[in-house]
């Protein structure tokens, strides 16, 4: 009886291995990490926000509305629903970052592109823009007549006000701006991959911050400890990538990055063959 049910499972583990594909991350959805306002990306998306690719460092500016969220000289709460937690609040991040409404967040492909956004529309404004990076869903989605909304920290939204203002410009209620897509720029910083607690051997997911340039991601493929191919990964949700193709990964694992704008970049052996979930590992490169 024994060896019967030994026969059985060898043979169920043969069939499931011919079904699993050995060259790529599987898209399968599995159960997504909650986090407040996230809602999980079934696969990998190519679309772009029209409005912000449009001007994209061509000095234009698109109107939208912005209120803050979160205590009034705070970073807005821990990341939310692009998942970088408390590193919002800390450099290279320092507090000025924003949730963006469904146009910025792009169902958290948007998550890590940078925006100039100034008002003149409240007499607190100064009329001088603020640099913010997108770190969450805005909740409320946008306001009546809005074509984009940012939900900024209380520290960003008060940056917008002149010298002594910001309160008076944060208890303004829906502020009307202009905004525009722009370069990030994180000088002396690398890109960093943060593996998440779930990660196992047959499991990889990792969260990916502080690209400069276009500051966002649009595919992300990974190569494995003795193998010349790269792997897709899937968008999980936020700034998270995954691989589970139901077979173990082997490390150090290598990153092929390619951002909005489909400048790719290679950050070689930066997760070490004894990864821990939960780890953070700074890689040696950055776009330029």
């Amino acid at each position: 009886m024994a060896e019967t049910c030994t026969l059985a499972l060898l043979v169920a583990l043969v069939v499931l291995s011919l079904l699993v594909s050995p060259t790529a991350c599987s898209s399968r959805k599995l159960a997504a990490k909650p986090v407040v306002k996230a809602a999980p990306a079934n696969k990998t998306t190519t679309y772009t926000n029209p409005a912000a690719s449009a001007t994209y460092g061509s000095g234009g500016w698109l109107a939208a509305g912005a209120t803050y969220y979160g205590s009034p000289n705070g970073d807005g709460g821990e990341g939310g629903a692009c998942g970088y937690q408390s590193a919002v609040g800390l450099p290279p991040f320092s507090s000025m970052i924003s949730a963006g409404s469904t146009p910025l967040f792009l169902k958290g492909l948007g998550c890590g592109s940078c925006y100039n956004v100034m008002c003149s529309s409240n007499k607190a404004c100064s009329g001088k823009p603020v640099t913010v990076v997108i770190t969450d869903l805005s909740p409320g989605n946008l306001y009546p007549g809005e074509p984009a909304h940012f939900d900024m920290s209380g520290t960003a939204l008060g940056a917008m006000a002149k010298p002594g203002k910001a309160d008076q410009l944060r208890n303004g209620g829906v502020i009307r701006v202009q905004y525009k897509r722009v370069p990030c720029k994180y000088p002396g910083v690398k890109i960093t991959f943060r593996v998440d607690q779930g990660s196992n051997p047959f499991y990889f997911k990792t969260l990916i911050e502080f690209q400069n340039g276009d500051g966002d991601l649009k595919a992300v493929a990974l190569k494995q400890a003795g193998s010349r191919s790269w792997m897709p990964m899937a968008h999980d949700w936020g700034a998270l990538w995954r691989c589970n193709n139901g077979q173990r990964l082997r490390g150090p694992f290598s990153f092929q990055l390619t951002s909005g704008s489909g400048r790719k970049l290679v950050a070689n052996n930066v997760i070490p063959a004894n990864w821990m979930p939960g780890g953070t590992y700074r890689s040696l490169v950055n776009y330029p």
